[in-house]
């Protein structure tokens, strides 16, 4: 069995492992933030700022990923805050920085979704700490106090990685070019968190016992529908600008690790049951236009 074929189930025997070793896995979720940085590390130093070049198609991305997730958690607040919390985090996440390879198998514009990617993941790192303080559950900080500390904690988990990347590239281009060539270790770094991120989740749900059972059915149900309307409202979008591939895996591929580390940290833990769900519903998206695109060729 090849290498391709093996990473192609590495991903559910993450989730199986996670689950089956949840006890022991949830112990470890202090070290996500760190996989998560490194993960961005590696991918940053593979991109190249002269190459990228942002457009419309961009711009309006961006106001729907961020009008569209204060817009659902407004609507769906007043019936259920935890699910609305789950919805808004789902359409909140920034583009999975892994979208730019789905993107090129699809044969779409790989340097359009690159560009996007950096910039939703850069402005994430800016409008989510306000999000979260608004909406979290940490009453026992005052609002600038919850707002400062979750600044920190997000911009130098999003913006460092960025920022040491472009530092690296001017001062040390031979530990850049070392770590761009390392670029499948963020595959396993990816995976890693995975397990970790299920296995908190599952340990949590347990805790919490089977109240919480038609709020989690809720959710994958809502989730399935978040994860197709951004996959066809990015397409059509992008079909406007003739880059209907980047469209669609800009909006729709999200960074789920991220996500659910979010909203395990700041939000009602349940809410990360969402982007636990997306997971699930983006890979047989995805997987389903690489079957289709492979079946015409």
């Amino acid at each position: 069995m090849n290498i391709k074929k093996i990473k192609s189930y590495m991903m559910p025997v993450s989730m199986i492992v996670g689950a089956l070793f949840y006890p022991y896995l949830a112990q470890l979720a202090f070290i996500t933030p760190y996989l998560i940085f490194f993960m961005l590390l590696i991918t940053y130093t593979n991109i190249s700022l002269r190459a990228v070049r942002f457009t419309m198609l961009h711009f309006w991305l961006l106001v729907i990923q961020l009008v569209g997730s204060i817009v659902a958690y407004v609507a769906i607040r007043g019936i259920d805050p935890i699910i609305a919390q789950s919805v808004m985090i789902c359409i909140l996440a920034p583009t999975a920085t892994s979208a730019v390879v789905i993107t090129g198998m699809l044969g779409g514009n790989t340097a359009s979704l690159t560009a996007f990617s950096l910039l939703s993941n850069l402005t994430v790192a800016v409008v989510a700490p306000l999000m979260f303080t608004i909406i979290g559950e940490h009453s026992e900080f005052s609002f600038w106090e919850e707002l400062q500390s979750i600044t920190q904690r997000v911009f130098i988990l999003l913006l460092l990685p960025f920022v040491l990347a472009i530092l690296l590239g001017r001062f040390l281009p031979k530990v850049q070019n070392k770590i761009r060539t390392s670029q499948s270790y963020s595959f396993y770094l990816w995976n890693l968190a995975l397990m970790i991120v299920t296995a908190r989740s599952i340990d949590f749900l347990l805790l919490e016992g089977s109240t919480h059972f038609y709020t989690a059915l809720t959710i994958f149900g809502l989730t399935l529908f978040i994860c197709a309307i951004q996959f066809y409202i990015g397409r059509r979008l992008g079909r406007h600008y003739s880059d209907t591939i980047a469209g669609g895996q800009g909006l729709g591929q999200k960074n789920t690790i991220l996500s659910i580390w979010m909203a395990q940290t700041y939000l009602n833990p349940i809410s990360s049951i969402g982007p636990g769900a997306y997971i699930l519903w983006q890979n047989i998206i995805n997987s389903t236009q690489v079957w289709h695109k492979q079946r015409r060729n």
